[in-house]
């Protein structure tokens, strides 16, 4: 399921808002190159404001708060179907997620 080539999809209310087809795999992360549907543009913000977060090197409470917007809005869709967590990053075309079939440790 981790293969290059493979196609994710990132929802929202069942909406599709874009798609991720896989072109590196390097445990426990994936990249991949990101194509927006129109409705990306409504959360597109959200996925700016984590970028932001790390660019400044903030991995603490802000970034933990500015992500949980993303996570309990958002469903990551695997080729087989949704995944229970998912850390996903979008800059432009570009994306890198990891995921998980089991909630992650807190």
């Amino acid at each position: 399921m981790t293969s290059d080539g493979t196609t994710w999809r990132l929802l929202r209310r069942g909406a599709l808002l874009g798609t991720v087809t896989v072109t590196e795999a390097d445990f426990p992360w994936l990249r991949g190159r990101f194509a927006p549907e129109p409705a990306f543009a409504e959360v597109k913000p959200w996925f700016d404001e984590v970028l932001a977060l790390m660019a400044a090197g903030e991995y603490g409470e802000r970034f933990d708060a500015a992500y949980e917007v993303i996570a309990r809005a958002l469903t990551l869709a695997s080729p087989t179907g949704p995944v229970a967590e998912f850390l996903l990053h979008i800059d432009g075309e570009e994306a890198w997620f990891r995921w998980s079939d089991e909630p992650f440790a807190p």
